[in-house]
């Protein structure tokens, strides 16, 4: 899975993400400090699925109207224990393989999906 990882998401989350094979950018030693903007139209450019913490990413995708193709994942969880947390972002990530067109929020006990606006 081809993923970009804001610059909010754990590093611990991310190198387990890589250790099984994903293909990682993480924003946080890449590029920091970049607007939201341009995370999401390197996410869509480089057809990386963007998983964050960050809630603006919806309000970017809905009402900005910029382009969120390659889909968005925003985990709204309440654990904060890190290898919890590595374990919950691991296992939704692999849950599904349709990520691409959807806001997804990945909360405790559920994933929420919702279709983005058609942006061709």
């Amino acid at each position: 899975m081809r993923i970009l990882a804001d610059e909010n998401f754990p590093g611990s989350a991310v190198a387990a993400l890589m250790s099984r094979g994903h293909d990682v950018v993480w924003i946080q030693t890449d590029s920091p400090g970049i607007a939201d903007k341009d995370v999401l139209s390197r996410a869509v450019l480089e057809e990386r699925i963007l998983i964050t913490f960050d809630k603006d990413f919806g309000e970017l995708a809905f009402h900005a109207g910029l382009s969120a193709s390659s889909g968005v994942i925003l985990f709204r969880i309440s654990i904060s224990e890190p290898s919890a947390l590595i374990l919950k972002a691991v296992q939704a990530l692999e849950s599904r393989s349709d990520w691409a067109g959807h806001f997804s929020v990945v909360e405790d006990d559920r994933i929420r999906m919702t279709q983005l606006p058609d942006q061709r």
